[in-house]
């Protein structure tokens, strides 16, 4: 089972949904960046659940821990360790999904694969897992702000058909923290939190999608064949629990206009090669072109719902299922940090090989 993400801004994390806590171990991270536990809660408390009446009850305190690789308030270049314990845990809620596979979840396929599953909140395959990479992308945000001046924003731009108006200007981190449902528009964000509260009441839940940008980008990072920088952007949102779909610029809704009309003209402005629009999302063969990034990840419906669904047990038996537990009725508002993070974390290790392969070395010019 692959815990690793990352090439020269490497990751691991460890732990289980209901297990003593979650981790992670940063190798990579440049030495005296400057480093404390409240770089991290911060990102950490966005994620948390209980925060709001449209999350799951359970009261986590997501207390970051720092075990090593920071000395005197900064880092040292070895390994980082962190650890969130876990505090409130309720195994028992999930007794009856020992012999039951949850509709949609991941219980079927994990004990067919490895002859054993945490039956107790998914264990590595719940997202309580995406603390760790909360706790990472915070280290690597900070590394992408101070070093290169590059700040990322994610948002809801919809959920469950309600969305928000086209072209919003690149919202600060107030008008996303705004509202319970992380939108920057208030009048659309009202819509969206009638929409959970009403799949709540019914036992149900829904979908929706993150947009997500970044700025200050320099030309140059990415790479034109395998690892195009938004191929690694749709690996890193594609391995976030519950997300379903990735498009990058004008995505999908590009397919409906010709060339003629998608296509960004370029001009000179500001001193440097510009795009007068951004269909392409800030990227052109891979490689960043120094306009925002833009892209949007698709979340489906929370699958643990307490409508009874028709299942299986692990006897072959049909049967049916009501999920108990504590869960949110919309895992979307909760995602949003989580993309912030593995944004940081796949921009931070492009930024660290477009320096070792074309500044690392210094050679005689051609002429």
């Amino acid at each position: 089972m692959s815990s690793h993400f990352g090439h020269l801004f490497r990751i691991a994390s460890w732990g289980e949904s209901h297990g003593a806590g979650m981790g992670v171990v940063i190798d990579g991270c440049p030495p005296l960046l400057p480093l404390e536990a409240a770089d991290i809660q911060e990102a950490l408390d966005r994620r948390r659940p209980g925060q709001s009446a449209l999350t799951t009850p359970r009261k986590e305190g997501d207390t970051v821990q720092i075990l090593s690789g920071v000395f005197e308030g900064r880092t040292t270049g070895t390994p980082i360790s962190l650890m969130v314990p876990n505090a409130d845990q309720r195994s028992s809620d999930y007794r009856e999904m020992r012999e039951t596979y949850r509709p949609s979840h991941a219980d079927y396929t994990y004990q067919e694969k490895y002859g054993i599953r945490d039956y107790a909140g998914g264990g590595r395959s719940s997202a309580r897992e995406t603390t760790a990479r909360v706790a990472a992308g915070a280290v690597a945000d900070k590394v992408l702000r101070l070093a290169h001046g590059v700040e990322i924003r994610a948002f809801i731009s919809a959920i469950h058909g309600v969305e928000t108006p086209p072209d919003l200007p690149f919202p600060s981190r107030e008008e996303v923290e705004a509202t319970p449902v992380r939108c920057p528009h208030p009048e659309t964000a009202a819509r969206m939190e009638q929409e959970i509260v009403a799949a709540r009441d019914k036992g149900d839940s829904v979908g929706g999608i993150v947009e997500c940008r970044a700025r200050g980008l320099p030309v140059g990072w990415g790479d034109p064949v395998f690892d195009r920088l938004e191929a690694d952007l749709a690996r890193a949102m594609l391995s976030i629990p519950a997300t379903k779909g990735f498009e990058v610029g004008s995505g999908f809704a590009g397919t409906l206009l010709r060339g003629s009309e998608h296509n960004d003209p370029f001009e000179m402005r500001e001193g440097r090669v510009r795009t007068t629009s951004n269909r392409a999302g800030g990227v052109l063969g891979g490689i960043t072109n120094g306009e925002e990034l833009v892209f949007r990840v698709a979340f489906k419906p929370t699958a643990t719902v307490r409508k009874k669904q028709q299942t299986v047990s692990r006897g072959g038996e049909n049967t049916e299922l009501a999920a108990k537990g504590r869960h949110d009725p919309c895992v979307v508002p909760r995602a949003v940090p989580i993309v912030e993070a593995m944004t940081a974390l796949v921009l931070i290790d492009h930024a660290m090989r477009q320096f070792a392969q074309n500044r690392a070395f210094a050679f005689p010019e051609v002429e």
